[in-house]
């Protein structure tokens, strides 16, 4: 028979790394928001959770029951076929759950698949991320990595992260670089998977001596940072990065790929028009529309970009030992790997 677990309980297995995590929900739940790192395997498509959903609220649960037993008999054998595959232990999960892991757990515990089925389901597991976040504190000392448009952060920090430094790149959890142009070429997240994937992250670095992000505003995308990790921003080690503007015209263009997204672009752009001087925002619109992308990301730079960041600046004066000059990431790199402490000691 199968064993029921406990969101804390699961917690520590996750980070043991021995537990599979499959989700019996329906495609567009599982799209919608999952336990990261979840595989999905339907008890239910989304025509049958509607079908079943409508017999149960208009004629009754008897016939819900029916018609769910229906379909199910219908995909056995796929559909334990697929758990067989997913080796080492294994844990399912519903909305709350309830019949969908239910019935899930008992079939595969017939067929001598064992499983554990989350007490609560998705539900439960939800109010754990939100309570654990709403009280979560940052121990470690906190870098914050701060650079114009166009410097590269996200590239460097990315490059430091496969190293097996313990960077946080907050916009690749949002799904969104932080611009109006930042959804270009990307899936936004909401709020709900964004915190999942915040809180998985914190907890995989709990041990490590320190932590590194991007500088953000406290919007990113369609998401909103966390208040304790917009405070920890705040008072954490800020480091500088400085990169000539063809550097950053290049970066630009190699990242956001204006050619193959004009119209994107060109939404994005009509969206902050009014924002430029009249006849700088002419010209810009003009290049965009004649694919001159690398004339239109210097001016943008130069007219929008650069003085708002110099406003969001303001007052914060960079320690000179903070500051990275570098041509390139490579260069960016190797500085910032100078002012970070051993990197032996990361987690």
């Amino acid at each position: 028979m199968f064993q029921d677990i406990g969101i804390e309980e699961l917690a520590d297995k996750r980070r043991q790394g021995d537990i599979a995590l499959i989700d019996v929900r329906s495609p567009s739940e599982y799209r919608e928001s999952t336990i990261p790192g979840s595989v999905n395997i339907p008890l239910f498509d989304d025509g049958e959770r509607a079908e079943i959903g409508t017999l149960y609220t208009q004629v009754g649960i008897p016939a819900a029951k029916e018609r769910g037993l229906e379909i199910v008999s219908a995909k056995l054998p796929a559909f334990i076929r697929r758990f067989a595959e997913i080796p080492g232990r294994k844990a399912v999960f519903c909305w709350r759950g309830g019949m969908r892991s239910k019935t899930s757990a008992t079939v595969l515990s017939l067929m001598d698949i064992h499983v554990y089925r989350l007490s609560g389901g998705y539900r439960a597991y939800r109010k754990w991320v939100v309570e654990t976040l709403e009280s979560y504190e940052i121990r470690q000392p906190l870098y914050v990595l701060h650079g114009n448009t166009g410097t590269g952060k996200t590239e460097v920090l990315q490059a430091l992260k496969r190293k097996g430094y313990p960077v946080i790149d907050l916009e690749d959890l949002a799904g969104h670089r932080g611009s109006i142009f930042g959804h270009i070429g990307r899936k936004s997240r909401n709020q709900k998977t964004f915190d999942s994937l915040l809180l998985d992250e914190l907890i995989r670095y709990e041990r490590s001596p320190y932590l590194i992000i991007e500088a953000e505003s406290s919007r990113i995308g369609k998401v909103v940072m966390p208040e304790f990790l917009f405070r920890k921003k705040e008072t954490g080690r800020h480091l500088w990065l400085e990169m000539p503007t063809e550097d950053r015209v290049r970066n630009i263009l190699n990242d956001y790929r204006p050619s193959e997204y004009p119209q994107e672009c060109l939404a994005a752009f009509r969206r902050i028009k009014q924002r430029i001087h009249t006849p700088i925002a002419a010209e810009i619109e003009g290049c965009l529309l004649t694919e001159r992308y690398d004339k239109a990301v210097a001016m943008l730079l130069e007219y929008y970009y650069d003085p708002k960041y110099a406003h969001s600046s303001e007052g914060q004066e960079p320690d000179p030992g903070s500051v990275i000059r570098a041509r390139g990431a490579e260069e960016a790199e190797e500085q910032l790997v100078r002012l970070l402490p051993d990197p032996g000691a990361a987690d």
